[in-house]
């Protein structure tokens, strides 16, 4: 279920404060975060942010096609390693 639009979208308060400054300054430092509900923003494009992903902080270059997505979905949790062969797996 999506957001309400009365309420707007999500953006973490501490994430907005980091982009200001940031665009203040004229750095292009990664920001790192750990809010992966945070909702992308236009003001968010051309910036590096360093998602954690519950292991490591994973670099996440923003682009305009990432606006309204959240940036938990650029920072993968699981490692899909394949599916297993029973037939190997009856060998063993």
């Amino acid at each position: 279920m999506s957001r309400s639009v009365k309420k707007g979208p999500y953006v973490d308060a501490n994430v907005a404060k980091k982009v200001a400054q940031m665009a203040k300054t004229g750095k292009r430092d990664p920001i790192k975060t750990w809010a992966r509900s945070c909702t992308v923003t236009p003001d968010f494009i051309g910036y590096t942010f360093m998602v954690h992903n519950g292991r490591t902080h994973l670099r996440v270059q923003i682009s305009e096609d990432m606006v309204g997505h959240k940036l938990g979905e650029f920072a993968p949790t699981r490692i899909f390693r394949g599916h297993t062969n029973k037939k190997e797996a009856v060998k063993a």
